[in-house]
């Protein structure tokens, strides 16, 4: 359809073109040419000023002893070329064409032309074309074909439970009569909930890839216009489509851009957008059924989301698609490591294990970013030392090693950092130090990496004190060694932590004896997040709950200080170490705390540490799939 509009599209610009070529050929020649009443033909003839004449029915072009020609046209009846010849002028006769009809239709083209486009517009307006100037009320679902780049169940790994799930829908429609015969009837909708990068919009293409059948794809956003019913209209016309090739399946990725609850705001832009909802929820489980329609539909914020668009009817199943954990990690890995040539020494074991709280994108991306290392330096296969500096650059950010610094400020940040490490080996159920360094990453000046031994589900109020400690532990190691005077803003990254996680404990997590069992956080916002403090409490209760997190980093701050205090030998042979060496794993920490030396070799760079790597997890209840930073690092004065 699409090659015989183009077809003729340029056929009407031919024509046109040459009707216009006729048109000014025509005129020019008429220009050229000026008319001669008869009697001054007559009287050119006798004075002997006509060199040729060329007689074209009743029409006689005249040339002239000068050059110039002229036309003229003789009375009918009138016989003039025997006294044209009898005078010695030169007399050319053209057969009379009949092209009166031809004439008639080149002077026609011109409107015909214009009639034509005009027809093919309206056409277009009222609905003939998707793309054209009304066509913006027509959906935007595409049909995906994936011949090259076919996603299947294969492809996806550490998310079993939700696959087994969609698995199940594409076995529906591949044999139906295996459920139908027991009662059972084809789900109608699987909302996919889940952190971002966990697989959500994967897990879709791989359903597109296994079940054989039509499969559209659209996201929420495109739903949303302007103009009042547009998003309307495109909910009724992509079921159109979609009933047309049923059975199939229909993907709206991103529905919370579409789906928010209704009642929140009245009119406008919002007006629309219910609108545009109410209509989906009537496609979906309205009066007329739609029989062999399977709408999938992903999202990372479900609680936002209409309750009638969640009950059964309409989305029967809601998959939940969380963060891999490490036998997951690892199946990941060996995915995305498919098309990677990989080392002897590398095992995606170890690998999984220091990468709690990864997503799939995120392991994705670390695989990618070994290989990039690889290549750099013009490695034939990926190593484990790849894999590791790839670990290092995501979590902590990369190396500035052309950032100067002088010796009074390598000297700051190895005993900030030195005093972390100290209070994090000496605090109870404390996470093991994985790696200190002294060399900028990213926005801070150094930091020290802790990583949980396991996955964890849950964290205990010793623990969550324990790292209030830790992270004070820079700036108490800063006051001890240069004096309070001489304390930096550095800390300020370790400041704005431990208040989030005491404020935390105290409103979220029931953790104060004095304010109780109560949640006095909003809702809505995570101790991790953009952090709105105690929303829900009273003036009083706001500066009981003040008192209470002071108190917890009071607590904190003074757990560190002693053990500076007490451990002031470790903490001077920690930071010589760090000045030293720059970066330490954490049994080359232990080594220098004890005074051992350190078996580098000739090579000054940190070696891998490949034998017992520690894992990370994210500190729980919590939407951050990323390790836990005990140490941000001295970041640079905001104000500077």
């Amino acid at each position: 359809m699409g090659n015989a509009r183009n077809i003729a599209f340029w056929v009407v610009l031919f024509l046109l073109i040459l009707a216009l070529f006729n048109l000014f050929s025509g005129g020019q020649s008429t220009m050229a040419t000026r008319n001669l009443s008869y009697s001054e033909f007559i009287q050119q003839v006798d004075d002997g000023t006509v060199s040729s004449v060329t007689i074209d029915g009743e029409r006689v072009r005249v040339r002239g002893t000068d050059g110039n020609i002229y036309s003229t046209v003789i009375p009918e009846g009138t016989d003039i070329a025997d006294r044209l010849v009898g005078e010695g002028i030169e007399v050319t006769a053209e057969p009379q064409q009949q092209n009166g009809l031809l004439a008639y239709i080149g002077t026609l083209l011109p409107f015909i032309i214009l009639i034509g486009i005009w027809i093919f517009l309206m056409n277009r307006m009222q609905g003939g074309g998707r793309g054209g100037a009304m066509g913006f009320g027509k959906s935007k679902a595409k049909l995906l074909t994936e011949k090259q780049g076919r996603v299947t169940f294969d492809d996806v790994a550490g998310i079993d439970e939700a696959k087994e799930e969609l698995e199940e829908i594409v076995e529906f429609l591949r044999n139906p009569q295996k459920f139908s015969r027991l009662g059972g009837k084809i789900p109608k909708g699987a909302l996919l909930v889940g952190p971002p990068g966990t697989g959500k919009t994967l897990l879709a293409r791989a359903i597109a890839g296994e079940a054989g059948v039509p499969f559209f794809t659209i996201s929420g956003s495109d739903f949303v216009e302007m103009f009042v019913g547009v998003g309307a209209s495109r909910v009724r016309d992509m079921f159109e489509q979609a009933k047309k090739n049923a059975p199939c399946i229909v993907f709206i990725d991103e529905i919370d851009a579409v789906g928010r609850s209704r009642g929140v705001g009245y009119g406008g832009g919002n007006d629309e957008r219910e609108q545009t909802l109410n209509q989906l929820l009537v496609e979906m489980d309205g009066f007329e059924a739609n029989e062999g329609i399977i709408i999938v539909a992903a999202t990372n914020r479900p609680d936002v989301l209409d309750p009638a668009l969640l009950r059964p009817g309409r989305f029967d199943r809601q998959v939940q698609v969380p963060n891999p954990d490490i036998k997951g990690r690892e199946k990941i890995l060996g995915v995305h490591a498919r098309k990677v040539p990989l080392g002897p020494d590398v095992d995606l074991r170890i690998i999984a294990r220091g990468t709690p709280g990864f997503s799939g994108a995120d392991l994705a991306n670390l695989v990618n970013e070994a290989a990039l290392m690889a290549a750099r330096v013009g490695r034939r296969f990926v190593t484990m030392e790849d894999f590791e500096n790839a670990k290092d650059k995501v979590m902590m950010g990369a190396e500035r090693r052309s950032m100067v610094m002088t010796e009074d400020e390598k000297k700051l940040t190895a005993y900030h950092e030195a005093g972390h490490a100290i209070v994090g080996l000496n605090v109870p159920q404390h996470d093991p130090i994985h790696k200190a360094t002294i060399i900028p990453r990213g926005r801070a000046l150094g930091l020290v990496l802790s990583l949980p031994e396991r996955d964890q589900l849950s964290v205990t109020y010793t623990k969550y004190k324990s790292k209030i400690a830790m992270a004070m532990g820079g700036k108490v190691a800063e006051e001890l060694i240069f004096g309070k005077e001489n304390v930096t803003s550095g800390a300020a990254s370790d400041i704005q932590q431990v208040t989030k996680i005491a404020r935390a404990m105290v409103t979220q997590f029931g953790m104060s004896d004095e304010l109780g069992n109560i949640d006095y956080a909003n809702e809505q916002q995570s101790y991790l997040g953009n952090y709105q403090a105690a929303a829900n409490a009273s003036p009083d209760t706001q500066e009981r709950i003040d008192e209470e997190v002071r108190r917890l980093v009071d607590e904190g701050y003074e757990t560190a200080k002693r053990i500076l205090i007490e451990r002031a030998q470790d903490l001077e042979n920690l930071a010589q170490g760090l000045l030293e060496y720059e970066t330490l794993t954490g049994p080359e920490i232990q080594k220098v705390i004890d005074g051992e030396p350190l078996n580098r070799g000739d090579d000054d760079d940190t070696p891998a540490d490949h034998g017992s790597t520690p894992s990370v997890t994210a500190i729980p209840k919590t939407n951050k799939p990323k390790s836990t930073k005990t140490d941000p690092g001295l970041e640079p004065d905001p104000t500077a």
